[in-house]
């Protein structure tokens, strides 16, 4: 029971970000059940492509248990009993199989062999290589193995062609391809492969997670339940004895202490017997198993609740840690140091582009330089950057959560002080709900505590694979050819173009999105990850980032972004031949396909994490102006409102009207009255009349025209000057 307890997933939590969990995901059989990729699923999907072994569609099994070995899948799909003709004719189909298979080769267009016999070519492929691998020293898991077969068909310079029957000596020449590339020890590119094939074996969602180490906890847990739950305990010694193995199932299962520590056993104890007494075990034991186990469960809440409350108030909680300083110390602590590794990756993968960028316009220079080499090292440099971010936006998530959560344990904690304040006793329709509400939160902050390690584990163990960059680049080096260089921040390149914006007249046929013009501009999911297509494409594989702010181009359902307005336009020309460029580019560079996302060109190569989003397609919500108007009543009123529909009110009027006819209208007028009788008079409302009193009029002064004529003189020699006086009159004005 010590060892249990010792190894459980909340034994040690004061040295984050750098906890070790026990049973981290490394730990839990090698068997790879967070990623659901068992050696056989990934044969499956790996036969589909590998030459000659293109299979018919498989059963998904199952996801394999953490602990025990998985066990090997099953490809018998008929009944398991078989009559001697049916065993002969399958034994002759088969030895025609082979005597065909041996004449022309396994095909690469069309399955010739059955499933099993695919599976176990592909297997032997996948040994061998791990075998040849690891006489040279290096072990390779059948996973990377995998990965490492499907780039070396994808590549066109390899020579697999697709058309051609696969024999011996390609297997071999495969075999050899594959063992000298996952040898190399200086290649950007294996080393992202491995940091791909790590990261998708290892992470997966938050809720996901969640959900696996809950399963796993009651896995654990399991043996002890059916102790407690299959007893048939009738002595008092047996009672008794029973009655422990409930308390340490309690503390197990709450992970608030061990079991064997006296002080947190009598603790628990005391809370147990409060709200479930030794003598009510026989009522227990008449229970089903399901009401026990449920019963089992309850018992654990309460007690949990009842040992936080009265931590709170300073009466007990031994072996209880404050989770919520722990992770108030341990989130920033996380955060900040996967912030510098971020800020460190980005710097490097500026220093590349900017080289790259300097090659790409000097040709002499990139003879020099190996461009690719540099290109791989900018790619592995990049994957690391796109799996920090993930990894801090889950870890920003947690301490969200932890926030709230905290929050919400103060307000229970209050309201239990409320109503317990200094009462001997207390209904349980009160209390026992909120102790329960305590056990939930407490659990959820011992959720966070084991989420926050393994991601700070996943980040650590990710360093190892950007030790090719100071082997092949080191700093000196990379000062050389960084001199008189600027090296830009991928928000300064955005900042260089954010006035410049795609003119939607000049494209009749596209669709161009907008800021201003669409709803979820943020949440489209944009094609190779937010980097210029048509850069990647024309430059031989130079990632720049994208700017949402130029426009998306939406084609063919699918959004792309560009980092300059001339770039938008090249590639808006003619999607398809740089869609197709990208595409073989991939082929040469398999790591690229999970780097750009590229998943839907190759679907054999979908990551398990992602699997479930590949369907998925978030449309843009566009906007417009615009306004509509509607008469209030659009056709005249047809309402007749003498209409009566009940027979009896119209017997009622047609009396009234027969008994009018013989009756006569009389006024008579008393003295009260004589006063208040209608009188009515007319006046004539006055006119409207106008006149004129004087008249209006006007005079004009004539404008004075005088000229002088002989001012620039004649022929002589005294000048003389005719003045001429061109005034009208008054009266003439």
């Amino acid at each position: 029971m010590e060892e249990f307890v010792s190894e459980g997933p909340y034994s040690d939590s004061r040295c984050l970000p750098y906890i070790q969990v026990v049973w981290s995901w490394a730990d839990l059989g090698q068997s790879k059940w967070i990623a659901g990729y068992p050696t056989e699923r990934l044969v499956q999907k790996w036969m589909e492509f590998v030459p000659g072994h293109a299979s018919p569609c498989w059963p998904r099994p199952c996801r394999p248990h953490p602990f025990r070995p998985q066990r090997p899948i099953s490809m018998v799909t008929g009944p398991t009993r078989r009559n001697k003709a049916e065993t002969r004719r399958n034994k002759a189909a088969q030895s025609q199989r082979r005597e065909r298979i041996g004449e022309t080769g396994l095909s690469l267009s069309k399955p010739r062999m059955p499933p099993t016999q695919a599976e176990c070519v592909i297997k032997n492929i996948i040994r061998e290589i791990g075998q040849e691998c690891a006489g040279h020293g290096e072990i390779v898991s059948e996973t990377l193995a995998a990965f490492v077969v499907k780039a070396v068909v994808l590549d066109p310079s390899n020579g697999f062609n697709m058309d051609r029957p696969l024999v011996k000596s390609d297997v071999q020449k495969l075999v050899k391809l594959c063992v000298s590339r996952l040898l190399d020890s200086k290649n950007p590119s294996l080393d992202t492969i491995k940091m791909q094939v790590y990261f998708d074996m290892n992470y997966t969602s938050r809720e996901e997670f969640l959900e696996e180490h809950h399963r796993v906890l009651e896995s654990r847990l399991g043996s002890v339940m059916r102790e407690i739950t299959d007893n048939r305990a009738c002595a008092r010694e047996e009672l008794e004895s029973l009655y422990r193995k409930i308390v340490s199932y309690v503390l197990l299962r709450s992970g608030l202490g061990s079991p064997t520590d006296i002080k947190i056993v009598r603790e628990a104890t005391a809370a147990l017997q409060s709200i479930f007494p030794q003598a009510e075990l026989g009522t227990f034991l008449t229970l089903s198993k399901k009401d026990k186990e449920r019963q089992l469960k309850e018992f654990t809440m309460i007690v949990t609740g009842i040992r936080l409350f009265n931590r709170d108030c300073g009466k007990g909680g031994e072996g209880i840690d404050d989770l919520p300083a722990i992770l108030r110390e341990a989130i920033p602590a996380t955060t900040q140091h996967i912030d510098s590794q971020l800020q460190t990756a980005q710097d490097q993968a500026y220093r590349y582009t900017a080289i790259l960028e300097k090659a790409a316009s000097n040709p002499l220079l990139s003879m020099e330089l190996q461009p690719s080499m540099l290109k791989e090292a900018l790619y592995n440099v990049r994957q690391y950057e796109i799996f920090l971010q993930i990894i801090l936006s889950d870890i920003i998530t947690c301490a969200q959560e932890v926030e709230l959560m905290i929050k919400q344990l103060g307000a229970q904690l209050e309201q239990l002080k409320m109503i317990v304040k200094s009462k001997t006793a207390v209904p349980t329709s009160q209390v026992f709900p909120i102790f329960i509400a305590l056990s939930n939160l407490w659990t959820s902050f011992q959720d966070e505590i084991v989420l926050i390690s393994v991601l700070s584990n996943l980040t650590t163990h990710l360093e190892p694979f950007l030790g090719t960059h100071e082997l092949l680049f080191p700093e000196k080096v990379m000062q050389n050819l960084l001199d008189g260089l600027t090296v830009k921040t991928d928000v300064s390149r955005v900042k260089e173009h954010l006035e410049d914006r795609v003119h939607l007249v000049d494209f009749r046929k596209q669709e161009w999105l907008f800021p201003e013009t669409t709803a979820n501009f943020d949440k489209l999911l944009i094609q190779c990850r937010g980097f210029c297509p048509y850069t990647f494409a024309t430059t031989d594989g130079l990632l720049l980032p994208g700017n949402p702010a130029i426009g998306i181009l939406k084609y063919k359902e699918k959004y792309y972004t560009f980092n300059t307005r001339d770039a938008a336009y090249l590639f808006a020309e003619n999607p398809e031949n740089y869609i197709g460029l990208i595409k073989e580019k991939a082929k040469k560079n398999a790591e690229l396909i999970q780097l750009l996302e590229l998943h839907q060109q190759f679907e054999s190569l979908i990551p398990y994490s992602q699997m479930k989003d590949v369907d998925k397609h978030i449309k843009p919500i566009t906007m417009s102006e615009s306004s509509t108007q509607t008469d209030t009543h659009i056709l005249p009123p047809t309402i007749v409102r003498s209409y009566e529909w009940n027979e009896w009110e119209l017997r009622r009027k047609a009396i009234k009207l027969a008994n009018l006819r013989q009756k006569a209208t009389h006024s008579v007028q008393t003295d009260l009255s004589h006063m208040r009788r209608e009188n009515c008079s007319q006046v004539y409302p006055p006119k409207d009349v106008g006149m004129q009193s004087k008249r209006e009029g006007s005079s004009r002064v004539p404008r004075p025209q005088i000229y002088i004529a002989g001012l620039r003189g004649g022929q002589g020699k005294v000048t003389s000057g005719v003045k001429v006086n061109l005034t009208r009159a008054v009266d003439e004005t």
